[in-house]
């Protein structure tokens, strides 16, 4: 089961709506679900819940230490706790997924992202889960950095707000440990409702002419 959540971000109300921090919007909304309150915790140097769900602890964390340290503050919990690599989920942005897309993963690279890689080399195992909330990629590479640091338009903050929401349907199977359930969830979205019928065609027969009068 997964008994650390860990949404990455950066602290300070300047960054609170960029792209950058939809992992600490995802843990937010997972705390209202679990009803536990994120609290500073200069021990593990972020915002820290503790709940139980069925007998066992489980923990959500917020990093305090800006992206690029996220790893000393996910590391310093998990040891003291004696929380494995495989009992983490990880919650970040992703450039390569669009606006309105959620993939959950176990393993693989950093792929660049800052806040990963400082965690593969804290915890020494890139063997953890992350969920990636697609933010979408500028286009051009050089623009990445101010990309993340920007606020989503408000058409694409509402489907990454829609993404978290649906990644929220797999919290009961991430708790339970019942991983190919929550991917199954989060990977499947929604099929289309069905079009209603269209109504049948008006008769188009040719009307008939009128009577001729004779006088």
């Amino acid at each position: 089961m997964i008994k650390l959540f860990v949404g990455l971000g950066n602290p300070g109300p300047d960054y609170e709506a960029t792209r950058h921090n939809a992992g600490f919007w995802w843990i937010d909304a997972l705390a209202r679900e679990l009803k536990a309150t994120l609290v500073p915790e200069r021990s593990y140097h972020g915002l820290v819940a503790r709940t139980t769900v069925h007998g066992q602890n489980v923990w959500l964390l917020e990093p305090q230490t800006f992206m690029n340290l996220s790893g000393k503050s996910v590391a310093s919990l998990a040891r003291f706790f004696k929380i494995l690599p495989e009992e983490i989920l990880v919650v970040h942005d992703e450039l390569d997924i669009a606006p309105g897309q959620v993939k959950l993963k176990r393993g693989g690279s950093h792929a660049g992202h800052n806040g990963l890689r400082d965690i593969h080399a804290q915890l020494g195992s890139p063997d953890y889960w992350r969920l990636r909330i697609g933010i979408g990629h500028p286009g051009v590479k050089a623009e990445v950095a101010n990309w993340v640091l920007k606020k989503a338009a408000p058409e694409q903050h509402r489907l990454m707000e829609d993404s978290i929401a649906h990644a929220l349907r797999a919290k009961d199977a991430l708790l339970a440990g019942d991983m190919d359930k929550a991917v199954h969830l989060i990977h499947t979205t929604e099929a289309p409702r069905p079009k209603p019928p269209r109504p049948p065609k008006p008769a188009t027969g040719t009307p008939d002419p009128a009577p001729v009068q004779h006088t």
